[in-house]
This record gives C-alpha cells, structure tokens and sequence, in this order.
C-alpha cells in the first residue's frame, strides 16, 4: 500500500505542493494505512490533497465516483425509507464511509478538489451535509458539467447509477 501511495503522490504533485513524501509517511499509521487500503480496494485511488487553509486530506481520487458503491441513499434512515417500500438501494454513503474509517468529502473540499482537476464529469458524489439541511430530509451532492462544479440538493432518500460518494480522512 505504501508504494501505491508513494507513486500516486509523486504522479499528483499538484495536489500538495512543497509536501515532502517523508513528511507524509510521519502521519501514516496503521488506522490510516487500513483506511486507505480500504479505498483503494473500492477503486477511490486515494491520495494527499493540501486544502487552501493548509490542512491535509486523503481523499478518493478516481476521476468518477467508485462503480462498487453507487446507487446509494445519503444515510441509514433515508435507506430504510427505500427499504419499507420494497426499494432496495446498494446502501447508503454514511454507513459505507464509516465501515471503512472515513467521513465524507465536504463541500468546501470538494470544490478546491474541483478547481484543480475534473471529477465526476459522469457521475456525482454525496457530500457531507449539515443537520439542519438533513433534518428537513435532504442532503449535498456535487458534480461537474459544462466545466464547472455544481453542488445540488436531493432527499436523502434518492440514489441514482452514477451517484456514490468520495471517502476522506484527515491527517
């Protein structure tokens, strides 16, 4: 896993400039490296992003969302909605981030990622979305068409084929 990690860093070097690969490997420990192994497995190509307020991120890389893990609702409630009406969606993107020891991409995040490089061109991604938003029975998604970023809004409830979600831990 680690010298998948070491060449995805070296190949990207956009994503985190003036970030040295040894100062990377300070932070990889074992809850991050299975975590990571866990999105490469599902196809997300992980890899460090330096976001605009100087954190770092590993985040889910594949230039559409991972095939295994699209049409899924937001979170479990909006899939037991489906589920009682006899629809079965693959799951959903809280309970699948969470098994594999990441959260979701968030907004701002998302957008940054955006402006470097094209993601979700065919598909979308959920994104973490606040309480407020969520109690009233939606959630964010975002995507990118016409060469802009969009972020959009559906109930929690929805999942189409090409929408699935893109993991993140912070380092």
């Amino acid at each position: 896993m680690i010298e998948i990690l070491m060449e995805r860093f070296q190949n990207n070097m956009h994503r985190h400039p003036d970030v040295s690969w040894e100062s990377v490997l300070n932070f990889l420990n074992d809850d991050y490296l299975e975590t990571l192994k866990a999105m490469e497995d599902r196809g997300g190509e992980p890899d460090l992003y330096v976001l605009e307020d100087g954190s770092w991120i590993y985040v889910e890389c594949s230039k559409e969302s991972p095939l295994q893990d699209r049409s899924i609702t937001y979170d479990q409630p909006a899939e037991d909605m489906r589920t009682k009406k006899n629809v079965f969606p693959n799951g959903n993107a809280l309970t699948l981030a969470t098994k594999m020891g990441a959260t979701l991409l968030d907004e701002d995040a998302y957008l940054y990622m955006q402006k470097l490089e094209d993601f979700d061109t065919k598909t979308s991604s959920w994104l973490l979305s606040d309480a407020a938003l969520r109690k009233q029975g939606g959630a964010i998604y975002g995507e990118k068409r016409f060469g802009r970023a969009f972020i959009g809004s559906n109930g929690a409830q929805s999942f189409y084929g090409v929408r699935g979600f893109r993991g993140m831990i912070k380092l």
